[in-house]
């Protein structure tokens, strides 16, 4: 079996992932991973799915025959999976400004820190007005770097920006977290 990776951008509309899924499943294939959002009146995903190898060049053109979809199909290994990471969880909450993200996401490239999910709302905050800005992440730290290094980058930034950020264990892929 090949382990593909599926990126799909389109407008959205009712049975997106169904019309995705079965393309899969009709070539022999098992959906096994994903996360997919509606933005705006957008939909976009990303899926690991496997095939046989045989049935890869029938998928992408498959795949590339649904109307009004962008749909991208990337073959990959399976070295990624085995990294050596500590895994962490990431919190931010505090008042929106633009910039946010771009900072925290320099700071943790700098240090070499990965960003496997990143999950961001905005909100009214209550009672205080304005809005709020909060963040969701899950991380993968190389255990050749030092965790005080980047919880001290992080703090510091976190008192810049006056927001409040933890971070912690993360929870098993698929786990409920909060």
């Amino acid at each position: 079996m090949a382990s593909l990776v599926l990126t799909v951008i389109g407008d959205d509309r009712p049975g997106l992932v169904s019309a995705v899924s079965r393309q899969v499943e009709e070539r022999g294939g098992s959906w096994q991973r994903s996360q997919m959002a509606r933005l705006s009146g957008k939909f976009a995903g990303i899926a690991l799915v496997e095939v046989p190898e045989t049935a890869i060049a029938a998928l992408e053109q498959s795949l590339g025959e649904l109307a009004g979809l962008d749909v991208r199909v990337e073959r990959i290994e399976h070295a990624d999976a085995e990294r050596d990471v500590v895994p962490l969880h990431l919190h931010l909450l505090g008042q929106d400004r633009a910039g946010i993200v771009a900072e925290i996401s320099a700071a943790l490239a700098a240090r070499g820190v990965g960003i496997d999910e990143l999950s961001t709302d905005v909100r009214e905050a209550p009672m205080a007005g304005g809005t709020l800005f909060e963040v969701e992440a899950r991380l993968s730290i190389p255990r050749s770097t030092s965790l005080g290094d980047v919880r001290a980058d992080l703090e510091r930034l976190a008192d810049e920006l006056m927001v409040d950020l933890d971070l912690g264990p993360a929870p098993a892929p698929g786990a409920s977290g909060g």
